[in-house]
């Protein structure tokens, strides 16, 4: 194995053994968040919401199960590296087609694995998310690459990961849509067409062909990065306000708030894990949630909506329901089905809004 080296932007260095494909020039940069799902790593690498972003495992075992195309989320990761304590050597499933170290390679994604993720994730929880450098070039390389990489704070990330032309996603119900693609995720795509057919629309579509579509609702999916970055994102989000249904998940949450008036702020070092418990106020049932942000929106500034959902771990607003207009959030990913499918009553109320808006 090749020695390898994760040099954070404040100098922290963890040494490890490459995996995955040879960076260019030995180096790879890109902001690092720690991820705390003990499974589901391949939607995790091929979430879109993970542009520009080194995703560092906690769970000590990644790879056992392999990987298979029915997992992606997308077809091309838009993540920056991998970082694993160990990687499974040899994948145990029916369902396998290839083992995650053949993954990366085929994705040219490069990653390191025997890092201390337990040092790593305590470092990222005290010291925040920051640029880092991962590869097989000198430590003093990768700590100049580091150092200099920017943040993606302000970045449009969204352009990046979006469709650059609408495409159709025929489903089994009733109603016609169109989805706005800020980085969708597959099994997003799969809930909403069992409520009818998709449009799935490039994320600089303008308000108004949406609704010269006739759409029983519009959908705002996730994506990376910060949503006051993404361009016309809000505008169009207030535009469609009171003309539509809308629907947002995690980016279309944030925007969603965005188009209200609300504020949105960088977290320290993100949520993003499959148990992160958010309790629902309606019933104040608990639910356990899979969750991949870091912005949120900011409570005490979302004018003419209710907060709906509150995570329990830190008090952060993960839902939103609008008081004059057919329009909710939520901040966490009902789709995803991290043990418990706990939150997919939300594609029910999107189907009962648009068909009491009929």
């Amino acid at each position: 194995m090749r020695s390898a080296w994760l040099v954070l932007a404040d100098g922290e260095v963890f040494e490890g053994e490459a995996i995955g494909a040879e960076p260019t020039h030995g180096v790879t940069t890109g902001e690092v968040v720690f991820n705390t799902v003990m499974s589901g790593y391949q939607e995790v690498v091929t979430d879109p919401s993970y542009a520009g972003q080194i995703i560092a495992f906690t769970y000590p075992h990644i790879g056992n199960y392999g990987a298979t195309p029915e997992d992606d989320e997308s077809p091309v990761p838009a993540c920056k590296g991998v970082v694993v304590r160990e990687l499974s050597p040899r994948p145990s499933s029916w369902r396998s087609n290839e083992d995650l170290g053949d993954f990366l390679r085929r994705h040219n994604l490069a990653g390191i694995s025997e890092v201390d993720t337990r040092r790593l994730t305590r470092h990222i929880r005290q010291a925040g998310s920051m640029p880092a450098a991962i590869g097989t070039a000198d430590p003093d390389v990768l700590r100049d690459a580091a150092s200099s990489a920017p943040s993606t704070e302000g970045v449009d990330l969204v352009a990046g990961v979006s469709t650059d032309h609408p495409y159709e996603r025929v489903g089994t119900g009733p109603y016609r849509m169109v989805a706005y693609d800020f980085g969708i995720k597959a099994t997003i795509l799969r809930h909403l067409a069992e409520l009818g057919s998709v449009e799935v629309v490039p994320a600089s579509t303008p308000a108004a062909e949406v609704i010269a579509r006739q759409p029983d609702g519009v959908f705002l999916s996730n994506g990376p990065g910060d949503p006051a970055a993404v361009a016309g994102g809000a505008d169009n989000v207030r535009a469609l306000l009171g003309e539509v249904p809308v629907f947002g998940i995690c980016l279309g949450h944030q925007l969603l708030g965005l188009a209200l008036g609300a504020e949105t702020y960088k977290l320290p070092f993100g949520h993003h894990g499959g148990n992160h418990p958010v309790r629902r106020l309606a019933n104040n049932a608990i639910e356990i949630t899979s969750q991949n942000h870091n912005y949120a929106v900011a409570d005490g500034t979302i004018p003419n909506a209710d907060v709906s959902h509150v995570n329990l771990n830190d008090g952060v607003v993960e839902g939103l329901r609008c008081r004059d207009v057919p329009a909710f959030s939520v901040q966490y990913h009902p789709e995803a089905g991290p043990g418990p499918h706990d939150a997919r009553y939300l594609f029910a109320q999107f189907a009962e809004l648009m068909a009491a808006s009929r």
